[in-house]
């Protein structure tokens, strides 16, 4: 019965040791993952203006990911509106405060709503094709012919790319801005019967300029995110076209974790910086 009971006892603890084993070789991994990412953004970075001029390739990007984007963008920033509008309407409307609905709906939308989910539909659309396709061209070797031909890849393929996504994402915002409070002024003053004049007037009180320069600073800061974790995944694929999908699904998972992450760290630096310039 004792032997029964110590063999039980040892593959208990070999259990729990490989769990927190399994822990710390992830927790390793993430860890590392991190600082490889952020050093093929310091070095991708250095490139961005020197020559020769990848400004032409840029623009292809930024059309690449902002006009192909701005219909879904506008789609989700009508929605988004509308249905944050009837929730927030609903409950002021048990406290008699439905004239703040506006300049509620206002502030969630600019500081929080409309670079998150302008950085998070961004990055599964461009950042996945942009895995796959540096992806594709590492596998086909492609990559390495440019190496050999003298072209530095990472500053033809990849700082371009960054450089237009992080010029690219606060216009995407901006236009979720607009859309989505538009979309939240049709349904109150229409459907749910607010004024007009009041609706506007609340947001012109409560909305400061500084709100909404807090969502287009988090949204530039979303596309260096994106665009440099799936980009560094896709530059590095090895393993034919298996790896190249596998890149291309760890790239922006990897990348829309990081969104949410990163939202709430750069939130509360940005507000601590305005609290600081404010008392000076």
């Amino acid at each position: 019965m004792m032997k029964v009971w110590l063999e039980y006892r040892q593959r208990v603890n070999a259990s729990i040791d490989e769990f927190f084993i399994g822990l710390y070789e992830k927790f390793v991994s993430v860890v590392y993952g991190f600082g490889q990412t952020l050093v093929f953004t310091h070095q991708c970075a250095r490139y961005m203006f020197s020559k020769p001029s990848r400004f032409s390739n840029m623009i292809q990007h930024m059309h690449f990911i902002g006009n192909d984007s701005i219909i879904i963008i506008a789609l989700t920033g009508c929605f988004t509106g509308l249905a944050l509008s009837y929730q927030i309407y609903i409950g002021f409307n048990l406290v008699n405060a439905t004239n703040l609905v506006g300049p509620t709906v206002a502030l969630g939308i600019f500081k929080e709503l409309a670079p998150v989910l302008t950085g998070l539909i961004v990055a599964a659309r461009a950042g996945g094709a942009m895995a796959a396709q540096l992806g594709t061209m590492r596998v086909s070797e492609q990559i390495d012919a440019l190496e050999v031909m003298g072209v530095n890849p990472k500053q033809y393929l990849v700082s371009p790319r960054i450089l237009a996504s992080f010029l690219t994402l606060p216009l995407l915002c901006g236009a979720f801005d607009f859309i989505a409070i538009h979309g939240s002024e049709l349904l109150c003053v229409n459907v749910l019967g607010l004024d007009s004049a009041i609706f506007w007037d609340k947001i012109e009180t409560w909305i400061e300029p500084k709100d909404i320069i807090e969502g287009l600073i988090k949204s530039a800061v979303f596309g260096i995110t994106f665009s440099a974790i799936c980009c560094k995944t896709g530059f590095y694929t090895s393993g034919g076209a298996k790896g190249v999908g596998e890149a291309t699904n760890r790239g922006v998972v990897n990348s829309m974790v990081w969104i949410i992450i990163l939202n709430f760290f750069v939130s509360n630096i940005i507000r601590m910086y305005f609290t600081i310039a404010e008392a000076l």
